[in-house]
């Protein structure tokens, strides 16, 4: 009798654990940010501060933009360094990024904020010629070094990139760019992450630098859980950090471990 009242708990214990879902289990810890162009990590820091109090432990990929391929493989390197699964992020150009080394099997989930995020074969230069921003229809607003590289006009800046923010932030990050290689925007993917693994995005609903057309295109596709800030420019993760925080923090409790 004993025995079989053991048994009894034993098949109880294993029906309630079977019934349990994702939302159920212990939320992931790792998150891994990813900027995107013309910009550094630091940008991130509202972000950060936010997820870091809410018990993340969360690290910002700083990619040098020299080649898509060495954006990417700075991407995995961090990946390599968390200890279980990581939920990826990335804004803008950092969109492709994810996209690509997202596949990374420590990845169990991405987060799009006010990104790309191209298909197979696709480059995010040649989808925003078809879905033109503000950014696209200024001429000279980018400008190229000699060898190659590209940064925003630091007079287009502030009211393109960053329009929301104060001007003193915005004039800093202007004169603060980490010039882009012009083929890390034209380089197509070789992989796309979001076809096989959950997303999350974020449309910026005053985004200067990205259509915001293009945004909803892109999550509509990837099946995203999306959300729109309205009013919010390029820069929402630093002028809307408690919403693009709240997003991130959403998909990571859906992502058990």
């Amino acid at each position: 009798m004993t025995r079989f009242r053991i048994s009894l708990v034993a098949l109880a214990a294993l029906s309630i654990s079977s019934l349990m879902t994702p939302a159920d289990a212990e939320p992931l810890k790792n998150i891994v940010l990813v900027h995107g162009a013309w910009v550094d990590g630091s940008g991130w820091r509202p972000v950060y501060d936010i997820l870091v109090k809410e018990g993340f432990r969360v690290s910002m990929v700083q990619e040098p933009e020299t080649s898509f391929v060495d954006d990417v493989a700075a991407t995995k390197r961090i990946l390599d360094l968390q200890d279980g699964p990581t939920l990826l992020v990335g804004h803008s150009y950092g969109g492709s990024i994810i996209t690509e080394a997202g596949v990374h099997p420590k990845v169990v989930g991405l987060v799009y904020v006010a990104a790309h995020a191209p298909d197979i074969g696709e480059d995010e230069g040649e989808l925003g010629k078809k879905t033109p921003s503000v950014l696209g229809q200024t001429p000279g607003a980018i400008e190229k070094t000699p060898d190659g590289f590209t940064y925003l006009k630091p007079s287009e800046f502030p009211k393109l990139f960053a329009p929301d923010l104060p001007l003193a932030d915005a004039e800093f990050a202007s004169r603060s760019q980490v010039l882009a290689a012009a083929s890390v925007f034209s380089t197509p993917m070789t992989a796309a992450a979001w076809k096989t693994k959950p997303s999350w995005g974020i449309v910026a609903g005053n985004d200067q630098i990205i259509n915001p057309d293009l945004e909803r295109f892109y999550y509509e596709r990837a099946k995203s859980d999306w959300t729109v800030i309205e009013g919010a420019s390029h820069s929402v993760y630093e002028s809307h950090p408690d919403q693009v925080a709240a997003v991130i923090t959403k998909a990571a409790k859906s992502l058990g471990d």
